[in-house]
């Protein structure tokens, strides 16, 4: 037993390379699991900052100076976050609002709506069934009210952490930006001078992940822009915040996408029933994702990613275990650098082994 760990360890850690990597990834994992909620604002500005480079990068390749690359694209990225902070949050919170307001009114409606099922389809389920799904409904709902009590509490921490967050963040982003080289290589300095597996693993996985998440944005905004403007026009209510969400939902794979199937049928059952309009609005979100999952994604996402649906729910369900709705967001990205991780590892064996001692 002991000989075959000792064969094994040898095997993967006998390799300065190897080593280097493993330590920075394990490194790099405790500072966000231990210490991700002090540095949220400074993983946020990174997080912006690096999504900011590549357009940095495209204005530099006119022949732009890096000072004035910055400037430009920070200046599109306060503008886009004063239309945020102005209309979209403030709309959005109000469909919300309104969502809460209208609950128990939902809530006797859905009540009404599952009456008339045994009445409509006996065959298929029962009074008993119905009255035993309304009590979960009854014990859900109650749930659900105690916890947005608790967020409404809560609600003046919040407002305090947000205008921390809108001074803060900015004010990193553009330096981050604009002293990019400066940081890197004060961050060089702490590091071994050797690092080709590392460097390697980095640029395909920032190749990888760069082109993920702009052909991500662009599929949000567009199957965003979309499902507004369908639901608007069949009428259905709160049709900004659902389309919204069914936007961010292609940011998590296949749960995603069911998980708001499931809320776009409730929010039609409850406005329309068992009825055509009901129908149309299920034929509607459907046709929008076998366009997005059949022509948009492969459209925007030619190459990029290639992971095994398997593998993309196994890190949806570990990332998101492990860092909430953060690491549902970055679950992909973060499959795609253990995949990077794992194929540069395992070449780096075979090289090795292939190499006459």
């Amino acid at each position: 037993m002991f000989e075959l760990f000792r064969t094994w360890k040898d095997r993967h850690f006998s390799d300065p390379q190897r080593v280097i990597l493993g330590v920075m990834l394990l490194a790099g994992a405790g500072l966000i699991y231990f210490l991700g909620s002090l540095l949220a604002p400074v993983l946020i500005s990174i997080i912006i900052a690096y999504l900011l480079d590549g357009m940095v990068s495209l204005f530099q390749r006119s022949r732009l100076p890096r000072l004035a690359a910055v400037s430009i694209v920070f200046t599109v990225f306060m503008v886009a976050m004063v239309v945020m902070t102005l209309w979209l949050i403030p709309l959005t919170v109000k469909q919300i609002s309104q969502l809460v307001q209208q609950l128990p009114g939902m809530l006797t409606t859905i009540q009404y709506r599952l009456l008339e099922l045994p009445t409509n389809y006996p065959e298929l389920i029962s009074e008993n069934q119905i009255r035993e799904i309304i009590a979960f409904l009854n014990t859900g709902i109650s749930t659900l009210g105690k916890r947005v009590l608790t967020l409404s509490l809560a609600s003046v921490m919040g407002l305090i952490h947000l205008v921390v967050y809108l001074v803060l963040v900015p004010f990193m982003v553009f330096f981050l930006l604009k002293d990019k080289e400066m940081i890197l290589d004060w961050g060089r300095r702490f590091l071994p001078d050797n690092m080709d597996l590392t460097e390697s693993v980095w640029q395909e996985a920032n190749v990888q992940v760069t082109n993920y998440i702009r052909g991500k944005g662009w599929e949000l905004l567009i199957i965003w822009g979309v499902s507004y403007a369908v639901f608007r026009a069949m009428g259905l209510q709160f049709s900004l915040l659902i389309s919204l969400f069914v936007g961010l939902s292609v940011i998590i794979p296949y749960i995603g996408v069911t998980v708001m199937g499931f809320v776009m049928a409730l929010v039609a059952f409850i406005q329309w029933g068992w009825s055509s309009q009901f129908a149309s609005a299920m034929v509607a979100y459907m046709v929008i994702q076998i366009l997005d999952g059949n022509l948009l994604a492969p459209l925007l996402l030619s190459g990029v990613v290639n992971l095994h649906p398997v593998a993309i729910v196994v890190a949806v369900l570990l990332f998101g275990g492990l860092w909430g709705l953060w690491g549902l967001f970055f679950a992909i990205p973060l499959a795609t650098l253990v995949n990077a991780v794992i194929k540069a590892w395992f070449m780096r064996v075979e090289q090795r082994s292939e190499t006459p001692s």
